[in-house]
């Protein structure tokens, strides 16, 4: 089995892109081969400021490396050193998609809802350029979070599409990895929103490198739901669910056993007790990250040794796919 994921370096890391996304590539790395990508091209559509672009892609390749992965397991590279593979291969794939799908995007409507120009072509093009990211790694299975489902079935359907003009199994059609508890991590102050960089609230994001006193503060002025009771029900008690999906990840403790202990015990109880739980799951990880932010020569190292695998293999991909299209190979 081959795994792929990427990560955009915008801005510092909260709960939800470690457990949606970060655990699970240190998890997913013993499933087969894995690769992940710092996905600084795709962070070029919000047109960020140069240094803090750098500064956030060796955070980020930071961050990765402090959630458990291995680089000597796993193959992680920024996506702008294997540039010219990942480009060619989103122009191939722009050639059989379609305006309509891409006008669906849910994303791009969001995105872009309000502004006069329409948005960057960038951004409009973007899951294509996911989509060769992709398929150039002959992926199995990518890694996705409830709201990227909609750009891996446009990533499928376009591999799908090539396939059928140029030739079956060219292409491999990824399939989707998703964490059903924990996939989706919502703001502590508004459990109807997800914790996010761009939209989160302050008092309900999460940082991974927050001190300690900060994680259990914002636990314990965490918005919960009417009542007093400990329970899982997402549509009717959802502060209540978000904070039991936290301490299950946190503690590894199944949510009805949690609710078995804090059932009826009080929030405030409870919301300490969750609070505490995360203290100790996010330290290790924010020690580490802190020592290997500040070693940028073997950051550039790791991602150095990363980006000479991970062009092997999408030169390869490239290859066979650019010959089944009729362009002659350089």
């Amino acid at each position: 089995m081959r795994i792929l994921s990427g990560i955009q370096p915008t801005g510092d890391k909260h709960l939800g892109n470690l457990i949606g996304a970060l655990r699970h590539y240190a998890t997913n790395q013993h499933l087969g081969e894995a690769f992940y990508f710092i996905a600084d091209l795709h962070a070029l559509t919000l047109l960020p400021d140069p240094t803090e672009l750098r500064r956030a892609t060796l955070s980020t390749s930071a961050m990765v490396l402090a959630a458990g992965v291995d680089p000597e397991r796993a193959t992680l590279f920024v996506q702008s050193h294997v540039a010219p593979e990942h480009a060619q291969m989103a122009w191939v794939l722009q050639c059989v998609a379609n305006m309509g799908e891409l006008n669906r995007m849910t994303q791009f409507k969001d995105k872009t809802e309000g502004k006069k120009d329409g948005g960057s072509v960038g951004l409009f093009t973007y899951p294509v350029l996911q989509a060769a990211d992709i398929v150039l790694y002959d992926a199995d299975h990518v890694p996705v979070g409830h709201d990227q489902k909609q750009h891996l079935e446009l990533s499928r359907n376009l591999a799908q599409r090539f396939n059928n003009r140029y030739g079956a199994d060219t292409l491999v059609v990824p399939k989707p990895l998703i964490a059903e508890v924990g996939g989706r991590v919502r703001d502590l102050q508004d459990p109807a929103k997800k914790m996010s960089t761009s939209t989160g609230s302050e008092k309900g994001t999460v940082w991974i490198t927050d001190e300690p006193a900060a994680v259990l503060k914002k636990f314990r002025s965490a918005v919960t739901d009417t009542g007093n009771e400990v329970r899982y029900d997402p549509e009717a008690k959802p502060g209540i669910a978000n904070l039991l999906e936290l301490m299950h990840v946190a503690t590894g403790t199944e949510i009805s056993d949690l609710e078995a202990e804090f059932g009826s015990g009080g929030y405030g109880h409870f919301k300490t007790a969750a609070g505490e739980a995360m203290v100790a799951y996010l330290e290790p990880i924010r020690e580490r990250y802190l020592e290997l932010v500040g070693d940028e020569a073997e950051l550039e190292r790791i991602l150095k040794q990363g980006a000479a695998r991970a062009r092997e293999v999408a030169g390869a991909t490239l290859e066979r796919a650019i010959a089944k299209t009729g362009l002659l190979l350089g």
